[in-house]
Order: C-alpha cells, then structure tokens, then sequence
C-alpha cells in the first residue's frame, strides 16, 4: 500500500457553511477539528496539498444572498487566521508550491451559486477581491446568469412525496406515481435554457479575472453555451458520469469528451445518489466500487487527464465507505485494484487539477 504523500487536490467542500450553521444553533464547530466530513487534522493526516473550500449559498431561503456569502466568508477568513501555522490561501498557482514549501495545506476559496452576484459585475469583482477563485454559475435555482438542470422549488415537492413511501396505507399505485415523479425529476435535463446574457457577460469576466468557471449544477444548455462563449479551461468541480447513474447532476458521455478536448477537469462527488441509482424510497448508502466504476468510465471516455476530485463532503449525506477526509487511502486503494497505476492517480488525486489551476489562476 502507497503512502499517498502531501498531493491531495479536492476540488468542492461545503464545510465552511456547515460550520457557520452549527455557530447559528450555538454550537462550537471549527475547522481544525469537528465531527463534520472535513478538518485539518485529519486532512493533514491523509495527505491533502490543496482543499477548495466553497461558500454555499441556498437563495431558497435568503433574503439577501450577498449578505450571506459575506458572512460565510468571515466564517473562512477567521479560521484561516486561526490555523495559519498549517493551512494558507491560494490566490495564484505560485502560492500552492510556496504552501508546500512551507509545510502547510492549501485552500482555495470558491462560491457555490453564482445568484450571491445579483446579477452584478461589481460583486463578481469583488468576490475576485476577497479571494474566490472559482465559482459555479447556479446551484438548484434559475437565476441572474443561467438555468440548472435541478430546480429545488420542484425538488421539495417530489422529495415530500417520496416520504410517503416509508408511511403505511401508501398504495402500490401510489408507490409507481411517486417513482415516476422522481425519475422525471432526477432524469429530464435542460437542454433549452443555459447562459442569459448576464451570464455570458459573467464568464467573460471571469475568464479576464483569472477566476475559474463550474458548471457543476448548471443545465445541459448552459454547459454547452459556456463551451461556446469561453476559451479557457473550466471544470465540473462535483459531478459524476451520467451513463453510469442517469440523474442529471452528471455529465453525459459527449461533455465529458468535450470538457478534456478544452482541457478542463470534473471531480469525482461521493454523493451516493449521483453515483448509483435506486428506487425510491430505497437507502442507498454509497459505496467505493460505485467510485471506481464512475472513474473507470470518465478515463475510458474522456482520457485520464479530464478526472480529479470533488467530493462535495459536507453537503452530502455521508457516504458509507468514503465517510470523510479520512478515507481517501481507501479510495487510493481500491482505484489501484481497479487497474489504475500510481502515475494515473497521481493525476487524478490532484495532478490534473493543479494543471488547470497553473493555466487559469
């Protein structure tokens, strides 16, 4: 078994806002060490280089979500702050090798939802300011700048009636309704809607910033429209193969080819419903080989150099196998007994992100 060294790259966390929701309930909750997915002693522990800490914003219950973002951010810069003597930001590539020099893990800031902007160049600027790095263009909402291929408004009703399904006296009609809802719901993709006119703006700008473009969580339209309206390399920071687990989440076959021919990278997301799926109503409580089969797939399709990490830990729920930071060994491992080579996961557990990272940063 390989020791996998200081060269872990993991493109999405949402632990920054899980911290500041444990702060609202007056709970203690740092990032140095939690019961949550991710903290820096365990990262330290398993070999982490770099971890993208995004600030997620769900609009759905937001009143201001500038405001929001700008408060999770104090939640990032104070623990920032108070473990500089092992974890240091990243603004350009230059500083991931001058934080591996030191002896410290990196972190490199990113919002999830890109509705946080109101539609205002100003704020994408001054995101760029505060740090952010990388930015998805919608999370589950419609908004400023684009469509996803999830709307969470639909979401909840579906996700209401497939509670139904664990109460007695649900019919075997019911049951067959309610599945049907949820593979329409999981199953259909946007191919109409993508990029507004805002959004197309937002891209250019983002490519003239240096700030790296996710199209996780956006519709099939908007993917293939920041393919047209871009030049750089982007990335699916969270998202799996859609041949392999059909919710929409994923990538098709053709994105992916066409995501590696920009030279781009998508993360492999441990979320159990984006990697197999079940009937509802069913657990499903993720495993590893359900990893490896997705990542086999993504290199057979797209060549190794388009696959990194994205594990999406703190904003799922917890996989069975692959339960935290402290489990990325295992992942090595069993990608190793699939067939990959050591020099292939190097590439995967963080070469073939901090390329990118050395072109657009």
């Amino acid at each position: 078994m390989r020791g996998i060294g200081m060269n872990i790259v993991d493109m999405h966390c949402d632990t920054i806002s899980e911290i500041l929701n444990h702060r609202r309930r007056g709970e203690s909750c740092k990032l140095r060490e939690n019961t949550l997915h991710i903290d820096l002693e365990r990262m330290r522990g398993s070999g982490y280089l770099l971890q993208n800490f995004a600030l997620f914003v769900d609009i759905g219950g937001q009143s201001s979500p500038w405001d929001e973002v700008c408060a999770l951010y104090e939640v990032y810069r104070e623990e920032l702050e108070a473990n500089a003597d092992i974890l240091a930001p990243v603004y350009t590539f230059e500083d991931i090798e001058k934080n591996r020099a030191a002896g410290k893990m990196s972190a490199l800031l990113t919002v999830e939802e890109g509705a946080v902007c109101q539609g205002e160049p100003e704020k994408l600027e001054r995101l760029y300011e505060m740090g952010v790095r990388m930015m998805t263009l919608t999370w589950n909402y419609p908004n400023e700048l684009g469509y996803p291929n999830l709307d969470s408004r639909v979401g909840k009703k579906v996700w209401a009636r497939c509670r139904r399904l664990r109460e007695d006296g649900c019919t075997e009609e019911e049951r067959a309704d309610i599945q049907a809802a949820l593979a329409r719901y999981l199953g259909t993709p946007d191919t109409e809607r993508g990029l507004t006119e805002r959004g197309r703006e937002f891209v250019h700008r983002m490519e003239r910033l240096g700030m790296i473009i996710d199209v996780s969580h956006l519709s099939d339209a908007g993917f293939y429209d920041v393919l047209r309206y871009t030049e750089k390399p982007f990335v699916a920071s969270h998202s799996n193969a859609r041949e392999m687990c059909g919710c929409v989440r994923n990538l098709t076959d053709d994105m992916i080819r066409k995501l590696a021919e920009r030279g781009g990278c998508m993360g492999l997301n441990f979320c159990a419903d984006f990697l197999e799926t079940m009937p509802a109503g069913q657990e499903n409580p993720g495993t590893i080989q359900s990893v490896v089969r997705h990542a086999k797939h993504i290199v057979r399709v797209g060549g190794i150099e388009v696959l990194g990490l994205g594990s999406d830990f703190d904003g799922i729920d917890t996989n069975r196998e692959l339960s935290g930071a402290q489990s990325m060994e295992r992942l090595w491992d069993a990608l190793h007994e699939a067939g990959f080579t050591e020099g292939q996961l190097d590439q995967i557990f963080g070469g073939n992100v901090l390329r990118v990272y050395q072109e657009v940063l």
